[in-house]
Formats: C-alpha cells, sequence, structure tokens
C-alpha cells in the first residue's frame, strides 16, 4: 500500500487503515519453510527466510544453527564458524555447535582446533556419538600426519607404511556435521537427548579379519603330509590309520559349516529387521532388538537412552537406513557383525562403519553393544 500523507483525506485515511487493519499481516518464516528450501537445494532462499526469523527472534538457538548448516552447505565456512562460535558462547550446554564448528576446522586442516573442539562437545554431553566418531575421525587424521612424517624420514620405514595404509583405508567417509540441533528453549535438558547411540570407534577389529581365512590354511596341509604315508606301502599298519582318520574328520567338517551358516542367516536376518525397524520408526520393534544388559554409550540409564532414541525416530520426515557388506564371526552364542551402515533422512546423509556385538538368547540374537568403526 502506497500512502500519500498530504493528499489523503480524513474519510479516505480512515478507511486505508479500515483496509489495513482487514489484510492479514505477513506471516513470519518458520524453520520448517527454511528446511524445506534446504532440501530442495535453494539455499539462498532458506538463508533469506532465517535472516527474517533472526531479526525477529535473535536468541533462538534452532535458527542460528540452521543458518549455519546453511551457510555451510553454501561453502561460506568462516562465516559459518562466526555463526558456530557465537552460539556456544550464549549456549555452552548445546554439544552440536561445537561438532560442527569441528568439522570445519578438520575441512580447513586445523586438527588440533578440531580434536578441541569435539573435546569441548563431548565433555558436554559425554553420550554424544556424533563427536566421538568425529574425534576419532580426528585421530586417525593426525595419526596420519605422524606417519607421513616418519615416512620422510624414514622411506624403508616398513611398519609406518602398513599403519598408514590401515588409516587410509579406514578413512573412506569424512566427519559429520550436526544437520539439526535441539530446540533451545531449554538448553539445559536439550544437552541430554543424545544423538545415535554408539562410542567412540575402536581399533580391534582389523586384525581378526585379516586372519579370519587362516583356518582353512591348516586342512590343506594334511593332504602333503598324508602323501608320504601313502607311498610308504610296506608298513601297513602305518597305512590303515590314515583312512580311518580322515572318514572320522570329514562328517564333522562337515557338520559345522551348516551350524554356522543357519547362525549367518539368522543373524543377516536379524540386522535386516533391525534396520527395517528403524527406517519404519517403529521404536517398539527397533528396541526389542537389543538385549536387556545392552551396554548403553556413557553408561547412561537403559530408561533415559530408550527415551532418547524414541525422540529421535519419531521426529518429522521419512528415514532410511541399511547394513551391506556384513562380516560375521562367530564364537559359540556370541557373535560379532561389522557392516557399512548408511542413513539417509531429510536433513543428515552418512555411511559409516559400523560394528554390533551380538547374543543368542531366548532362541534370537540381540544386540549387546554397538558401536561406530571397528
Amino acid at each position: 500500500m502506497t500512502f500519500r500523507p498530504f493528499r489523503t483525506t480524513l474519510n479516505a485515511l480512515a478507511a486505508a487503515m479500515l483496509l489495513a487493519c482487514a489484510m492479514p499481516a505477513a506471516a513470519e518464516p518458520t524453520l520448517t519453510e527454511v528446511q524445506a528450501h534446504m532440501k530442495q537445494g535453494q539455499l539462498p532462499a532458506a538463508l533469506e527466510k532465517v535472516d527474517q526469523i533472526l531479526a525477529v527472534r535473535p536468541k533462538d538457538a534452532q535458527a542460528r544453527f540452521t543458518k549455519g548448516v546453511i551457510l555451510t552447505e553454501m561453502n561460506r565456512l568462516n562465516d559459518a564458524a562466526v555463526v558456530y562460535q557465537k552460539l556456544s558462547e550464549d549456549y555452552p550446554e548445546l554439544p552440536e555447535p561445537y561438532n560442527n564448528l569441528a568439522v570445519i576446522y578438520a575441512s580447513q586442516r586445523q586438527y588440533e582446533k578440531a580434536k578441541a573442539a569435539l573435546e569441548l562437545a563431548i565433555r558436554t554431553h559425554p553420550a554424544y556419538a556424533t563427536a566421538h566418531e568425529n574425534l576419532g575421525d580426528v585421530y586417525a587424521k593426525l595419526a596420519s600426519q605422524a606417519y607421513d612424517k616418519a615416512l620422510q624420514l624414514d622411506s624403508a620405514n616398513t611398519q609406518a607404511q602398513t599403519k598408514l595404509a590401515m588409516i587410509r583405508d579406514l578413512m573412506g567417509g569424512n566427519t559429520r556435521n550436526a544437520r539439526t540441533a535441539p530446540s533451545a528453549t531449554k538448553p539445559v535438558q536439550i544437552a541430554a537427548a543424545t544423538p545415535a547411540p554408539a562410542p567412540a570407534p575402536a581399533k580391534a577389529v582389523p586384525p581378526p579379519v585379516t586372519k579370519a581365512p587362516e583356518p582353512p590354511a591348516k586342512p590343506a596341509e594334511a593332504p602333503t603330509k598324508a602323501a608320504p604315508v601313502a607311498k610308504a606301502e610296506p608298513t601297513k599298519p602305518a597305512a590303515t590309520p590314515a583312512p580311518v582318520a580322515v572318514a572320522k574328520a570329514e562328517p564333522a567338517a562337515a557338520k559345522k559349516p551348516a551350524a554356522n551358516d543357519k547362525a549367518e542367516a539368522d543373524i543377516k536376518k536379524m540386522v535386516n529387521g533391525w534396520a527395517s525397524a528403524w527406517s519404519r520408526k517403529d521404536v517398539k520393534a527397533y528396541l526389542s532388538h537389543y538385549a536387556r544388559d545392552f551396554k548403553t554409550p556413557g553408561g547412561v540409564p537403559r530408561k533415559a537412552w530408550e527415551s532418547e532414541r524414541e525422540s529421535r525416530l519419531t521426529k518429522p520426515g521419512p528415514i532410511s537406513v541399511s547394513a551391506d557388506n556384513l562380516v560375521i564371526r562367530l564364537s559359540d552364542d556370541e557373535a560379532t557383525v561389522r557392516f557399512r551402515q548408511s542413513y539417509d533422512s531429510a536433513n543428515l546423509k552418512s555411511a559409516a562403519t559400523k560394528t554390533l556385538v551380538l547374543v543368542h538368547r531366548d532362541g534370537r540374537w540381540q544386540i549387546q553393544q554397538e558401536r561406530v568403526g571397528g
């Protein structure tokens, strides 16, 4: 509406005021609109909307965090870092800004600063799995730099070469941004809500994987040792035990793989069912896959962990979780499963190696422990 104060009569002005009162005020943008623009890749429009929100509510932590995510995706990393730094100063109890600040530092190869930021995130929220995973990645980057330096000083150092290759193979993914932050109307309570339950990566699994093919090599030696026995025909007593031993060994060898095959099939079915329940947001089915003595991240009470997982699973928007390239190690009623987990939602896409420690109880496999990495 265009006002003409020097030409408007009192009656016309009164009519104009009534018309203005009748017209609805321009609605303030919502974060849902901002996220819709982000999902469609319309980052400038998303930034404009979130700035409009912050013009009205400059202390809104959720909107400020979202602005940092938008700036990061626009590759305006320095501007995003400023947003996260100021947000951490105003809400030091929120771990997500520290995490995303660390991701920016890591992208700029400032690993010591990234490490310090992640340690603050974990100190604020010990059960924040994403920060633990990212801290493991930062430690791996620092180790990679150290091994590179060792090889520069001694190019024949085979141990450093092997360790460096192992780290580069492990570091297939990148440090992960937290794409959404909790509402900050009650910051202290929000900090208790943890992301996905997983502690820092362990380093113990890769060696068993490389050793797994060794057992079949032992039976292969038997024929080579049996050959001389077969040639020594004059000594009949020596020839007769050999066939008997082989005949007894064959049924045992045949039965064991059959049992393992069934257990592995059951485990694959269980892992796929767990991922499917997660994708469907079926909280009851998802939680039913965890054993009663499941080791919660950071040792938090089981009830608190379940409550946090339910709040994560029931957030608006679809989720897709898949488990690929399963590597299973069996030991009686226990098993370890290592696989590539892919997670896809409206706000986050990630892929990481995950390990589940399983126990067989009540006729089914259940998760006793889970961790990101080995």
